[in-house]
């Protein structure tokens, strides 16, 4: 029976279907409003793991959750990242781990979600430039103070992790992963072996080939959608994986929320594991 929950840095339990809240951007198509009612919806529907960062609208991402959600449900865990700064002029963002830098965000996300602690902090990227013992030292330093909770790394290697262990007590690692892209395969393993939470970002990838082929059919045979099949594979892949899918849209949250109820047979199960299996890994990593 695959477990609907997991304690996150052994503390922080939560349904391990999670939310991403980076789409919930308002512009000329969706409003506020609109957005704050995803938000509040994912919560009612269950959701107790919501995933946002600095880099999210430089923080207006925060600020929302933090005007849908504020006060928070007792079981709820907002977790931020921290890591990168804008850009001149702007564009995606600059990957920044300078400690002066890193305090200030963790100050600043407080500061928006009206929190005293952040209990789950991700470190987005690490700098390359900064001394990998000088960002995590950071993190850790504001853990004692009381100002963290647990910490966490995104889009790392397996090297990178094993350092930071080395630095820190490692409660979670947000790379990007679904059925049809598996670069970071060999991190969820050192996840899985260590009981690390894995989140995937991006959890539900537009499928390709035989894959997509083999998706469809098992949703036609358990009466969902492509999404929710990905999703389900993901929750059936590894009890350490808590998928964070993300929409603007009440009724796709409401279908990715619907996925952890799906079950696989074993002959479903091998059948997209094999197509996954076939699957053109892509080479990038971010």
């Amino acid at each position: 029976m695959t477990s609907t929950t997991f304690r996150i840095g052994d503390e922080l339990t939560v349904r391990r279907l999670g939310f991403g809240a980076m789409r919930l951007r308002p512009d000329e198509t969706v409003g506020r409003e609109a957005c704050v009612a995803v938000a509040r919806r994912a919560v009612e529907l269950g959701v107790t793991l919501i995933d946002t960062a600095h880099l999210y609208g430089w923080g207006a991402n925060e600020e929302l959750l933090a005007e849908a959600l504020h006060p928070y449900p007792d079981d709820l865990l907002i977790a931020t990242k921290v890591g990168v700064a804008p850009a001149d002029p702007p564009q995606d963002g600059v990957i920044c781990g300078r400690p002066e830098f890193l305090r200030d965000q963790v100050e600043q996300g407080l500061r928006r979600l009206r929190l005293d602690r952040l209990d789950l902090l991700q470190l987005h990227r690490i700098d390359p430039t900064v001394p990998l013992a000088d960002q995590l030292g950071t993190l850790r330093e504001l853990q004692v103070q009381g100002k963290i909770g647990h910490i966490g790394l995104s889009e790392v290697t397996v090297d990178e992790l094993a350092q930071a262990r080395q630095i820190i007590d490692v409660a979670s690692v947000q790379n990007r992963y679904s059925m049809v892209d598996r670069e970071h395969e060999p991190v969820l393993d050192a996840c899985a072996t260590a009981g690390i939470a894995f989140l995937p970002w991006r959890p539900v990838h537009p499928a390709v080939s035989a894959t997509a082929t083999e998706i469809t059919a098992v949703a036609a045979e358990l009466g969902a959608t492509a999404a929710q099949v990905s999703l389900a594979w993901l929750l059936d892949r590894s009890p350490v994986i808590l998928p964070i899918p993300g929409t603007r849209s009440i009724r796709h949250l409401e279908e990715n929320v619907a996925a952890a109820g799906l079950r696989l047979t074993d002959d479903q199960r091998l059948r997209l594991t094999t197509a996954a299996s076939s699957a053109p890994t892509r080479p990038r990593r971010g």
